[in-house]
């Protein structure tokens, strides 16, 4: 924490801007940090609060405006791509896109707060061609609680952000020690993750000529069911799909399985 103070006030709102950006597009950066050390920094008059706000607001703006037009052009490739990087990627576009189904607009408000889909929110307004109007006033109003939210905190608490800075420095040997154990502990945690669900990792494909093929021959057809699992906003009475699917509510999946025939060959769609 000292380490961080010390950083802030001397480079300032750059600094600040530049780590809260970085967080914004999906890196592991601690923004909030930063924020909390800002927020200290103007209780002791060494940064402004109007620059700090309008500074680090826009940065974020930013980055979130860049995963938007990023999810607009590219579909569900950068998805696919964010949620690589997560613990378990079966769940992590649906909890997402479930959270716009639920919550819709306010999601966008309270992305930020929420781990999981605080990155994930942009890019998926973005796909599901959300008006840009619409996602630049929701995503400020978030950037802007989120940043006042944690620089407030730091300035209350500044003296409490200064006796942590001091403590720091005075046991810095001890301290990096149990830093480092918590950071071990955590990418251990994190590793098992990794590992328990890498079956979801490796999902069976079949070419789209040869499923095709298969309706085409009555035989065959009668053998299979196609099962229509788009997410939530994707999906209405009007949208095209596979002639004879069935439609089956991602989320309710483990619901319906035992509903399913067990011999019949079963083929799913997704977005």
């Amino acid at each position: 924490m000292n380490d961080v103070l010390h950083f802030v006030s001397r480079h300032g709102y750059t600094a600040i801007a530049l780590v809260v950006f970085l967080e914004a597009v999906g890196l592991p950066i601690p923004a909030a940090l930063a924020l909390l050390a800002g927020g200290a920094a103007i209780a002791l008059h060494q940064l402004r609060i109007d620059i700090l706000l309008v500074t680090a607001t826009l940065a974020m703006l930013l980055g979130d405006v860049l995963l938007f037009v990023l999810g607009r052009y590219t579909g569900w490739t950068l998805l696919a791509v964010l949620c690589r990087l997560a613990a378990n990627p079966e769940s992590c576009i649906l909890r997402s896109a479930e959270s716009f189904y639920k919550r819709g607009r306010t999601t966008l408000v309270l992305a930020k707060f929420i781990p999981g889909i605080n990155t994930m929110a942009p890019p998926l307004a973005g796909s599901m061609k959300m008006r840009v109007g619409q996602f630049l006033w929701l995503d400020l109003a978030g950037c802007f609680l989120y940043i006042f939210a944690f620089a407030g905190i730091g300035f209350v608490f500044s003296g409490v952000v200064e006796m942590l800075a001091s403590t720091f420095h005075r046991f810095s040997s001890g301290v990096t020690w149990l830093l480092a154990l918590g950071v071990l502990a955590w990418a251990s945690y994190h590793a098992y993750l990794y590992w328990k669900h890498r079956v979801y990792r490796v999902v069976p494909r079949v070419q789209a000529s040869e499923l095709a093929a298969k309706l085409a021959s009555q035989q065959d057809a009668a053998r299979l069911v196609i099962a229509d699992v788009r997410s939530h906003g994707y999906y209405d009475a009007g949208a095209s799909r596979i002639r004879g699917s069935i439609r089956i509510e991602p989320n309710r999946l483990r619901d319906v399985l035992n509903d399913l025939p067990r011999d019949k060959e079963i083929y799913l769609y997704c977005t």
